[in-house]
């Protein structure tokens, strides 16, 4: 057996195991879920409103990505970021998780963008993205009467990280080009540029956070917990679920870190708490690819390039 035969079979296990777990954690859930199935009646116009807050959040990270593309000195409009970010974000589902990476690449390469300059933008805003995802998650944790001892000292770390995010990339970037194999050039990026992607990532968790709660109230029928309590259940299932890269989309891990978390922080349990876990894994789900589908299905050519100093 070949070394990456071996590590395939690994890759299999694992995500086998995850699911396992999943499954089982659903089963103890399933008659009380049933129950509460057949009396459903969700609001439709709140989930539309979270729909429409979770679009806004791309925007802000599509700007953000744009604009840490013109810090490399390269040229990107608005409408062909959208179109990379969203078909290249298909490649999360495919298990590793590089393939968005590489799809961003090759789809900046056809608009006249560099695509060291396209994969490396990508890296940085993934790493601040990270940071700024888990300082939402300590920060909106300390605000709950519940909170884990950790939050605090964690927030303090995690915002020293953030700021310090300037001297930490080219540390980063250089250990992810050996992981990856591929050089990638650690431009002098303004410090602004930096701190301006954290400023986005950081909003675009909060706007996450938001469409989280009003999705869990449509479909429960009532406001349970508090929005920094949701807020910090999101986003920490959601970065467990990005970081175990061999689970495509996060599927099972983000569940399975999401039903202790909708308890610890007052949310929900039973079938309740099961109900949000799977209406939020469909609600993301259709959120995350519709746009990607809808921009293969509907190609158009790529627009001109667009100055770096024009929005």
């Amino acid at each position: 057996m070949t070394r990456t035969t071996a590590w395939r079979l690994a890759q299999a296990a694992i995500v086998v195991a995850v699911l396992w777990f999943v499954a089982r954690k659903i089963g103890e859930q399933w008659a009380e879920f049933s129950a509460l199935w057949r009396t459903l009646e969700p609001n439709y116009a709140l989930l539309a409103a979270s729909a429409l807050v979770v679009l806004a959040s791309y925007v802000v990270l599509i700007w953000t990505w744009q604009h840490t593309v013109r810090a490399w000195g390269e040229r990107l409009g608005f409408r062909d970021a959208a179109r990379i970010w969203f078909v290249s974000n298909l490649g999360r589902y495919v298990p590793g998780k590089v393939w968005q990476i590489g799809a961003m690449g090759m789809l900046a390469q056809r608009v006249g963008v560099s695509p060291v300059a396209a994969v490396g933008s990508s890296l940085v805003v993934s790493i601040v993205n990270v940071l700024a995802g888990a300082a939402v998650a300590a920060i909106a944790s300390a605000g709950n009467v519940d909170a884990p001892s950790w939050a605090l000292p964690a927030t303090m770390a995690l915002a020293c990280g953030v700021v310090a995010a300037p001297w930490l990339l080219p540390v980063v970037v250089r250990t992810a080009s050996a992981v990856l194999r591929r050089e990638l050039r650690v431009p002098s990026l303004p410090h602004s540029a930096i701190w301006i992607a954290a400023l986005g990532c950081t909003a675009a968790w909060v706007m996450y956070g938001v469409a989280f709660r009003w999705m869990h109230i449509a479909l429960i029928g009532h406001a349970t917990g508090t929005l920094s309590g949701s807020t910090a259940a999101f986003t920490a299932s959601y970065l467990v679920g990005f970081l175990v890269l061999l689970a495509p989309g996060g599927i099972g891990v983000r569940e399975y870190a999401l039903i202790p978390m909708l308890d610890r922080f007052g949310i929900a349990t039973g079938g309740e708490a099961l109900l949000i876990v799977l209406g939020s894994r469909l609600w993301l789900t259709i959120l995350e690819v519709l746009p990607g589908v809808l921009f293969l299905l509907f190609r158009r050519g790529p627009t001109a390039p667009t100055s770096a100093s024009s929005e």
